[in-house]
């Protein structure tokens, strides 16, 4: 397992073919059906090949990815968060996302901000997007409070969202 960094509370760590447990849970609990979309990842099976299609797939081949979130403390996995490649955006974006007994704790704002900080210093990327519904208020400001300005209205997967960036010419 690749330990990427650490904060005051947390640890960012790659995902492992064990934590499917955990995506499971994670991916069908109430923020991600309210926020990112109902899933299709109901079993365990399920997790494992979608942790290799999209994190293990994407450290393969862009060196990052979407990871887990620990609290340091326990090694409890209470979210995850990182950056994407994805194809339908021309530069990577930050995605995060915790379970509900997790949100509201100041853990989103510290591992984002250190996620965008190795982004920069670590990863060397410029500039980096972040997309968000509308509707996810606590997304938008968390965003806004790690320097990220909204951009404009896109349209991906027939789903408007807000497209943010970190760019300073925005």
């Amino acid at each position: 397992m690749t330990h990427i960094f650490e904060t005051e509370r947390l640890i960012l760590r790659e995902f492992t073919p064990g934590d499917k447990k955990f995506i499971v849970e994670l991916l069908n609990s109430d923020g991600w059906s309210e926020f990112i979309g109902v899933t299709k990842i109901k079993t365990e099976e399920q997790a494992e090949e979608y942790l290799e299609r999209l994190m293990f797939t994407s450290y393969r081949n862009n060196g990052y990815g979407l990871s887990m979130v620990e609290l340091k403390e326990t090694m409890q996995p209470i979210g995850m968060c990182g950056i994407l490649k994805r194809p339908d955006l021309e530069k990577p974006d930050i995605g995060f996302a915790f379970l509900p007994e997790f949100m509201r704790k100041g853990y989103a704002y510290e591992i984002a901000g250190a996620t965008m900080t190795h982004a920069k210093d670590i990863l060397m990327l410029d500039e980096v997007f972040a997309i968000t519904v509308s509707h996810n208020i606590r997304s938008i400001k968390l965003l806004e409070k790690i320097g990220m300005k909204f951009s404009k209205m896109i349209k991906m997967n027939e789903e408007e969202l807000m497209l943010f960036s970190n760019s300073k010419t925005i």
